[in-house]
């Protein structure tokens, strides 16, 4: 029987928004292909941006040492450097093209034999595109969002909710001291796992998530019902994509060059100046934004990371390609991008952490909840 060919040339690249243990994986996935299989890496500069403009670097076992807590990537990112959808400045407008081709070319010049992805639903569906064009991917699961279908988890995710719970825990302090609601506003555009995890973690009152629409007679009952009882103050996490019934999402404002051209925000500071016009009760509200993604990761995230990065070189060795490292049920498991492409990994309405939560007295502002 015929030998597989040996893989010699890989590529790595890191896209979308970055968190912590990003480093980590390529920490891994450099170490074991240069150790274990005397492979060449190459790391490709900002994401996609660097595979469309030609920006490399070859990377040395000793470029990825020390940097296994480092938050960040050493790889630098984008989130714009969509190929399919391209942004170039013609005069005063912006067109978009499919510079894929480009993309392609540049990984044969390359002799790049597997590109390894490491990125959210966005990278993914990129990675899946360039799949069905001839290219050998693999990819790693990031994002603090955990929202990515085919993984129990995503690395960066641990780190955010860890962040955003230590946040809670210190709003609370000014909110007993000032008898003040304060909501906390976090990362989450459709699905809301940061909200729910942090708010359970840091016993938030109220959880508003993008999956539960929120009535806000609901939301203002729960707060009087708690002031009535004689517990003066209230905390509400929010993710940023949670919407009223019958509602829209709150939008900060609209980009033209982004791979998301609607950018979400406010929606804490606009449901904060209803309570209180509502209920009379002083309210304040903290936006968390880009501080979830960064600073060093968690030890779950730095074990996580590298335990993906390993595998992806199993994988390559195997010659599973076409496919991403998901966790399944606490196994490492090729799931086809086929599967990945198909949208977010929404909160299931019935998930065990919300009914726990509904359980002790949570309100998450549907006709379920009520502040006991």
């Amino acid at each position: 029987m015929a030998k597989k060919a040996k893989i010699r040339r890989i590529a790595i690249l890191t896209a979308g928004g970055d968190c912590p243990g990003l480093n980590a994986v390529i920490r891994a996935v450099s170490k074991k292909a240069i150790l274990d299989h005397d492979m060449e890496v190459i790391g490709i500069a900002d994401g996609y941006d660097g595979l469309i403009h030609n920006r490399h670097r070859k990377l040395e076992f000793t470029d990825v040492s020390g940097i296994l807590t480092r938050g960040g990537t050493i790889l630098g990112t984008s989130n714009i450097a969509n190929p399919y959808r391209y942004p170039v400045k013609k005069g005063k407008k912006i067109k978009y093209q499919d510079v894929s081709a480009t993309v392609i070319k540049n990984i044969e010049k390359l002799k790049i034999e597997c590109l390894v992805c490491v990125g959210g639903d966005g990278t993914m569906a990129i990675a899946h595109g360039l799949m069905n064009q001839g290219v050998r991917v693999i990819g790693i699961p990031k994002t603090i969002d955990n929202d990515l279908k085919g993984t129990d988890i995503t690395f960066g995710f641990n780190s955010a909710v860890n962040i955003a719970t230590e946040a809670i825990d210190r709003i609370h302090d000014t909110a007993q001291s000032h008898h003040r609601v304060m909501i906390i506003e976090v990362m989450g555009r459709k699905a809301g796992w940061i909200a729910l995890y942090s708010g359970v973690a840091g016993g938030a009152d109220l959880i508003l998530l993008p999956e539960i629409p929120y009535d806000m007679d609901i939301v203002t009952q729960c707060v009087k019902m708690r002031h009535k009882k004689g517990k003066r103050f209230s905390i509400i996490a929010i993710s940023e994509g949670a919407k009223p019934k019958g509602g829209k999402v709150t939008v900060r404002k609209l980009v033209t060059d982004g791979s998301e051209p609607v950018r979400l925000g406010g929606v804490g500071v606009s449901l904060g100046d209803k309570i209180e016009n509502l209920t009379g009760i002083e309210t304040r509200t903290v936006v968390l934004g880009h501080l979830q993604r960064g600073g060093s990761p968690i030890p779950a995230d730095r074990i996580l990371g590298t335990e993906l990065g390993a595998k992806t070189i199993d994988f390559i060795i195997d010659k599973k390609f076409g496919c991403m490292v998901g966790v399944v049920k606490n196994q490492l498991l090729p799931i086809p991008l086929d599967v990945v492409a198909q949208g977010s990994r929404l909160v299931p309405l019935d998930h065990e952490l919300i009914r726990a939560a509904r359980s002790v007295g949570t309100c998450f502002g549907d006709c379920h909840s009520l502040v006991l």
